[in-house]
């Protein structure tokens, strides 16, 4: 099993390139099944989650082909021939429950595996399922699998969220685009994929509005036909590279970085200290030599707050910021697992509930430490930059799920890191 190493080497300078958004990606990929016309996809990422749900999509009868290094993802469900997403598959990734709705849409019937990921909470799905069966849907789990049924059809209705969630309005909102009639989505997500899919299923012939607010209105049409869409810039990816040099000193322009992708938290970086402004090509980010980030408190919250997907990495940074800050995290319960690996390394936390409290040390100290889940992994990547030694990292398999060439991308900054095959 791969691992990664990371030798504290001061302050960082360069360029980052952003990737197309992996969430983003992973909604607008099952949109191929929407319709029998080719689905073009640019921009997108070259991660194991989208390999993921490619295999998930050949297995149902969609073709995907990669082209341009896996850049351009070429997607055509013309021939579908199955209607069962299989648990061997699905357990790896929690998005695979996004191929639900539109087969359903579609063809009036699915059997999809009740899904995996990461285990950060629990984050059930009948939220998902709630939506569905507005829209006429009947549902019967049983062994483990969804078994759903519209034999008439989808017809559109009011949906009021009890809660937000992407996932559920990404499901909901493709159903919508085949079903009769019109549909409301309230307490509608707003994240930037919400809105990315919904310009990408607008471009295949959906009527949409209110994307980007927490209403959305979708006329149903009888077919969708294809569309080249490219995948919106990754903002946790963005967040995560912008507290590099925060952490570790010096200065970083992330190519692609968009202001409105993540305003909420660079006003949260900006009260540490540090400067973040916009440029032609993205954003720079700059932290003084010698200087120590200010602590500063945060509280996650769904966009346009400050995202549960940046906590961790956030919390690395206050690891060695100047006084106590409190980290309450208001989206998922047990998503504090990186703190004791990061107390390994010399920091000083404690967890209470859904807070953490920080106070910040002047140095952290290289350990060998193990990913828990994927924006844990990432973290610890962050706080070795900033500690002195070698730091070792494990099961990094967690962090190929939402990150390309990290260490091509850190180590064009100075940064000291390599991946050592297992």
């Amino acid at each position: 099993m791969d691992s990664i190493i990371v030798t504290g080497n001061g302050p960082l300078q360069g360029e980052i390139p952003i990737a197309g958004a992996k969430n983003a990606c992973l909604a607008l990929m099952p949109a191929t099944l929407l319709s029998d016309a080719p689905l073009t996809l640019t921009n997108a990422p070259r991660l194991s989650d989208i390999r993921t749900m490619t295999a998930l999509l050949e297995s149902l009868g969609a073709e995907v082909a990669p082209l341009q290094d896996g850049q351009v993802l070429a997607l055509s469900s013309h021939a579908l021939d199955n209607h069962t997403a299989d648990y061997e598959i699905v357990r790896k990734m929690r998005a695979s429950i996004l191929v639900l709705g539109p087969m359903l849409a579609r063809d009036g019937h699915a059997v999809v595996s009740l899904p995996g990921g990461c285990a950060i909470g629990a984050r059930p799905v009948d939220l998902h399922l709630r939506a569905l069966e507005a829209l006429g849907a009947e549902l019967d789990l049983r062994d483990g699998y969804v078994h759903a049924r519209a034999p008439g059809g989808l017809k559109g209705a009011v949906i009021e969220f009890p809660m937000v969630s992407v996932g559920a309005t990404e499901n909901a909102l493709m159903a919508a685009t085949l079903a009769r009639g019109t549909t409301v989505l309230k307490n509608a997500a707003r994240e930037p994929e919400i809105a990315d899919l919904a310009r990408c299923l607008r471009a295949m012939g959906a009527q949409i509005e209110g994307e980007g607010t927490d209403t959305i209105i979708i006329e149903g049409v009888q077919a969708l036909g294809g569309a080249t869409h490219p995948v919106v810039a990754d903002r946790i990816e963005l967040g995560t590279y912008m507290l590099a040099p925060a952490i570790a000193g010096g200065e970083v322009e992330c190519l692609g970085g968009r202001m409105e992708l993540v305003q909420a938290f660079v006003d949260t970086l900006r009260d540490t200290g540090v400067e973040v402004e916009e440029t032609p090509r993205g954003l720079r980010v700059r932290r003084g030599d010698g200087a120590r980030v200010r602590a500063t408190d945060v509280a996650t919250a769904p966009f346009p707050g400050f995202p549960t997907d940046l906590q961790a990495q956030f919390m690395a940074l206050m690891c060695t910021a100047d006084g106590v800050s409190h980290l309450e995290e208001r989206i998922f319960e047990n998503r504090f697992m990186h703190a004791p690996e990061l107390t390994r390394m010399g920091a000083r936390i404690e967890v209470h509930g859904g807070t953490a409290t920080v106070t910040g040390v002047e140095r952290l100290r290289g350990a060998p430490v193990m990913a828990t889940d994927l924006r844990a992994s990432v973290s610890l990547i962050l706080a070795a930059l900033a500690a002195e030694g070698e730091t070792v990292l494990n099961r990094v398999y967690h962090l190929d799920r939402g990150y390309e060439r990290v260490e091509e991308k850190l180590g064009a900054c100075g940064a000291r890191i390599e991946r050592v095959k297992g």
